[in-house]
């Protein structure tokens, strides 16, 4: 039983540090090393439309690239309260992420938003095989998105 403890504690300590990659890529605008925090046939529900992005755009650098072009150094991301569950070979995790601009540019924001992570241990790397991503909404007409909240 400890060993199998013990086993999970290092697999999440490596889902935790491989979480912690993807975000300080995002951070750092890094389209190379984003795209390879994702498993081969991945599913993503992110913010972008359209409303799910198939495994080849997941894994394609160039819009990724493309995307982070639109900022200047003022792009910033953040994953918080970051919990993890862990088997074998699976694990989930969720958080509450942030990204925005750091200046007060015209295009200046910030939008909080949850994440879920569905990851695979594939040999002995474990890898994100879906990321969904929403943001809510006021329940109410006009139905916006509530992209006033923070934690």
């Amino acid at each position: 039983m400890t060993r199998i403890m013990n086993a999970q504690r290092q697999d999440e300590a490596r889902i935790r540090d491989l979480i912690a990659g993807w975000e300080e890529a995002m951070r750092n605008r890094d389209a190379e090393r984003v795209v390879t925090h994702f498993a081969p046939g991945a599913m993503v529900f992110d913010m972008a439309p359209p409303l799910r992005q198939d495994a080849a755009v997941v894994t394609d650098v160039a819009p990724v690239r493309q995307w982070f072009a639109q900022f200047d150094d003022t792009f910033d991301f953040e994953v918080r309260d970051l919990a993890v569950t862990v088997g074998a070979h699976v694990a989930y995790a969720h958080s509450l992420n942030r990204m925005g601009t750091t200046t007060d540019a015209p295009e200046q924001f910030q939008l909080w938003f949850r994440a879920t992570y569905g990851l695979r241990k594939l040999g002995d790397e474990w890898l994100i095989t879906h990321l969904h991503e929403s943001t809510p909404f006021y329940m109410e007409a006009p139905f916006t998105a509530a992209v006033d909240l923070k934690p």
